[in-house]
C-alpha cells in the first residue's frame, strides 16, 4: 500500500522510557502516520542518559516518557537533537489523588502526602480549582536531578515520622519500591492527552515537519448523483433549502478543520486546511465522519479528493487526481495524493472518535432536541470534542464555539442541564470577582467512554 510506504518514510523519532509507558506512546502514535518510532525500553531511569546518546544520531527528534528521564539527559548526556517529554497535568494528578484516596479511605477526611517531581505551584492550584480542602502535601526540596534511591528515601522518611500517610511519585521505579516497603502510594501516569501533546510539540520541532505542518491542503467535494436527488423535490425552494442545509454541514466539518469553505457551483465544494490538522481530525488518514454525516441527514453520499502538494497549485492537482479516483471507485469514499503523487486510500467514512461528528444515535437527538438543543449546536459540540477530546468548558468558551451571546449561552445551558446534558464539573477562581463556573458536556463523555 502506498500509506505503508510513506510511513516507513517518516520521521524518526526516538521514544525512551519505561515499557508500560513507551506502549502506551506507541499507541497514541498512531494518530500519527508521518512519525517512524524507534522505541527503547529501560528498566532504571539511570539508563536513559546512554540510551539517548545511542539513538541520537539516528533519529531526528527524542522523546523521554517523562520529566525524570528527561531531565537527567538534559544533564548527562551529549545529544544534539531536539528532545522532548512527555508533561504531567492537572489530569494526571487528579487521577492519581483519587485513586490514592480511593485506597485510604474516605474523601473527607485529611489526607496528608507525599510528593516528588510536581510544583508546589502546580499541586496547589490544580487543588485549589476543585475545591479540595482535605488534601495536605509535603514537597520535596532536594537536588532537581534525584536519583531513585533519594526519592525513596524521601517517601520513606516522610512515611516512618508519621508526617504523610501516603506519597505520590512521578517515578514508576519508585512506586513499585514504595509499595514493596509497603507505604500506600500512586504513580502519577501521564494521559493520552498529555502524550498528544508531547508528540505534537515533537512533531512541530522536526525541521521536516515545519515545512510540512503548515501546508496547505486542498480538498474536493463532490455530492455524488446530486442531480437525480433533487428531482423528487416538487419546488425549486425546496431544492435551495436542501442545498442549503448541506452547505451548512459542510461549514461545520471545515469549521472543525480550522479551514476555509467555498462552493463550486450545483453538486462541488472546494475546501482548504492544513496538513497536520487535517491528520489530527482524520486520526492519522483513517477516518473521515463527513461521508456518513451527510448520508445520515439527507441520503446522499460523496466523492471526495484530498490533495497534498509544495504549493496551492500542485495540491489543488492532486485533489482533482484524487477525487477522480473516489468517483472511478463508485463513490461514498475519499482518496488522497500526496506531494509525491502516493495514492492513499481509501478512507473510511466513519468517524475520529467513537461517538463521532454524524447525528445518528436517535435517542441522543430527540433528548437535545427536547432540551433545545438545535442539530448545529449539537454538530459543533462534536466537531470541538472529536477534535480536542475536551468536555469541560466555561461559558465564554461555549458561546465562542456555538458563534451567539454569552447571554443566550447561559439560557441554553440551563436547558441543557434540566435535561442532564450538561453538568457544572467545578469552577474556576478569579482574582477579582466571582468563580467561573465550568460546564460538562455530559452527554458526550458517556458516548466517548471518557
Amino acid at each position: 500500500m502506498a500509506a505503508a510506504s510513506t510511513a516507513a518514510k517518516g520521521i524518526s523519532i526516538g521514544i525512551i522510557g519505561t515499557a508500560e509507558l513507551v506502549g502506551r506512546i506507541l499507541q497514541v502514535l498512531k494518530a500519527f502516520p508521518s512519525f517512524r518510532p524507534i522505541p527503547i525500553v529501560y528498566e532504571e531511569d539511570s539508563e536513559a542518559p546512554r540510551l539517548a546518546e545511542q539513538l541520537g544520531g539516528t533519529v531526528e527528534v527524542l522523546l523521554a516518557s517523562g520529566p525524570v528521564p528527561y531531565n537527567r539527559i538534559r544533564e548527562e548526556a551529549n545529544v544534539q537533537v531536539a528532545l522532548h517529554y512527555v508533561p504531567l497535568t492537572d489530569t494526571g494528578f487528579y487521577r492519581a489523588l483519587f485513586r490514592l484516596r480511593n485506597t485510604i479511605g474516605s474523601v473527607e477526611q485529611n489526607l496528608r502526602i507525599s510528593m516528588d517531581t510536581l510544583s508546589k505551584q502546580m499541586v496547589q492550584k490544580s487543588l485549589s480549582e476543585i475545591n479540595e480542602t482535605h488534601t495536605e502535601a509535603i514537597y520535596y526540596d532536594g537536588p532537581d536531578f534525584a536519583s531513585k534511591e533519594q526519592l525513596i528515601a524521601y517517601h520513606q522518611e516522610q512515611y516512618e515520622s508519621g508526617a504523610c500517610v501516603a506519597a505520590l511519585t512521578a517515578d514508576e521505579s519508585v512506586a513499585r519500591e514504595l509499595t514493596a516497603l509497603a507505604i500506600p502510594n500512586e504513580w502519577i501516569i501521564p494521559t493520552d492527552q498529555n502524550i498528544t501533546v508531547a508528540l505534537e510539540r515533537a512533531l512541530l520541532s522536526t525541521e521536516t515537519r515545519q515545512s510540512r505542518e503548515a501546508q496547505v491542503v486542498v480538498g474536493l467535494v463532490n455530492l455524488d448523483q446530486f442531480e437525480k436527488r433533487i428531482h423528487v423535490h416538487t419546488s425549486e425552494h425546496e431544492v435551495q433549502k436542501l442545498k442549503l442545509d448541506i452547505h451548512r454541514m459542510l461549514l461545520d466539518y471545515v469549521e472543525s478543520l480550522d479551514g476555509y469553505l467555498t462552493p463550486l457551483g450545483g453538486d462541488e465544494y472546494l475546501f482548504f486546511t492544513t496538513r497536520g490538522i487535517f491528520e489530527r481530525v482524520t486520526g492519522g488518514y483513517k477516518k473521515i465522519s463527513l461521508g456518513k454525516s451527510i448520508y445520515q441527514k439527507f441520503g446522499l453520499s460523496l466523492s471526495i479528493g484530498m490533495g497534498f502538494g509544495r504549493s496551492a497549485n500542485e495540491a489543488g492537482t492532486h485533489a482533482r487526481i484524487a477525487l477522480r479516483k473516489s468517483k472511478e471507485a463508485g463513490g461514498d469514499t475519499c482518496f488522497i495524493v500526496g506531494e509525491d503523487k502516493a495514492l492513499i486510500g481509501p478512507l473510511a467514512m466513519a468517524d475520529p472518535l467513537e461517538f463521532a461528528l454524524s447525528l445518528t444515535d436517535s435517542e441522543l437527538l430527540k433528548k437535545a432536541e427536547d432540551a433545545g438543543m438545535t442539530s448545529g449546536y449539537l454538530s459543533k459540540l462534536m466537531a470541538q470534542v472529536a477534535r480536542t477530546g475536551k468536555t469541560d468548558y466555561m461559558v465564554h468558551e461555549l458561546a465562542a464555539i456555538l458563534d451567539i451571546s454569552v447571554r443566550s449561552t447561559h439560557r441554553l445551558l440551563l436547558q441543557w442541564m434540566d435535561h442532564s446534558l450538561v453538568a457544572i464539573a467545578g469552577v474556576e477562581k478569579v482574582p477579582k470577582g466571582r468563580p467561573r463556573q465550568i460546564f460538562r458536556l455530559t452527554f458526550l463523555r458517556e458516548k466517548a467512554g471518557i
